[in-house]
């Protein structure tokens, strides 16, 4: 059997590795006033931002339209048997369940839809393993079997910069982001039960990233081989720097660095940061 292997846009993999892998990516989109652009595709994380700054209002996301999935299944079934879709979490998408949907009304292909219950390139940790296996010739029950397996040891924990865009976003009163930005707290967020919930508040943005790091070294206490990566909004240059520096104290650990596009990047807003990692 031969599986092909989906994703949506915000697990922000890099063109050059989906087209190398084979991986076929379904966008989001991202809203301004009349304007939809689909994520990864008719704009970029840094166009996105500047659009944002300039912006009264922030944009609105959206899901693919079903029927974007259906072409895509119609168009695969000619080549493969099954096929495996991996979403970010279904706590705070409607895609997960959009595929599902579509899968149903097309005949002549097998298809999974995985909820990695998380986003960015944690997600997109799922979706490199699962093409790397499917390009080996492995089946989907092998492939899913070790998704899950993965499941057990991923983490991701985010640093949201700027409480002002929260604000803007409807997730802070005017009050509490005016007294939150005079004592520079800097909420720190990870996924529990497949939605984004608060983990600590932390003051100053260097304390907020030391304090991911130090969850990350109970992780990497035991010296396991383990996969890492430095996420950030438009802060290329600071996420370059933290990696360098996390490579010299976890040399066990395969690092990378990725992004958050206009979608994921719409509700966190410019200057976050993250960290997600797994054991191999």
């Amino acid at each position: 059997m031969k599986t092909a292997i989906i994703t949506d846009s915000t697990a922000y993999i890099d063109q050059t590795i989906l087209h190398k892998l084979n991986i076929h990516m379904v966008p989001l989109s991202v809203i301004f006033g009349n304007e939809t652009y689909r994520e990864e595709m008719d704009i970029t994380a840094e166009q996105f931002y500047e659009k944002v700054r300039e912006a009264e209002t922030l944009p609105t996301t959206s899901q693919p339209p079903i029927g974007q999935f259906v072409e895509l299944f119609e168009q695969l079934k000619e080549e493969y048997d099954a096929a495996i879709v991996v979403t970010l979490s279904s706590g705070i998408s409607g895609t997960y369940q959009g595929a599902i949907t579509a899968g149903s009304m097309v005949d002549g292909i097998d298809v999974h839809v995985y909820d990695s219950e998380i986003s960015c390139m944690i997600q997109g940790f799922y979706v490199l393993e699962a093409a790397q296996m499917a390009n080996e010739g492995k089946g989907s029950d092998e492939i899913l079997a070790r998704l899950e397996e993965m499941k057990k040891s991923i983490s991701a924990y985010f640093m949201v910069d700027d409480l002002s865009h929260l604000q803007r976003g409807g997730r802070l009163s005017a009050t509490q982001a005016f007294v939150g930005s005079l004592l520079q707290v800097k909420p720190l967020l990870h996924f529990v039960d497949k939605k984004i919930v608060p983990f600590e508040k932390i003051r100053t943005r260097k304390k907020a990233i030391k304090r991911i790091v130090e969850v990350l070294d109970q992780e990497a206490a035991h010296n396991e081989p383990m996969k890492a990566v430095v996420i950030h909004a438009n802060r290329q240059e600071e996420a370059a720097e933290l990696k360098a520096e996390l490579e010299k104290e976890y040399p066990q650990i395969e690092w990378g660095i990725s992004h958050f596009g206009p979608v994921i990047g719409t509700h966190l807003g410019e200057g976050s940061m993250g960290i997600g990692w797994y054991k191999i």
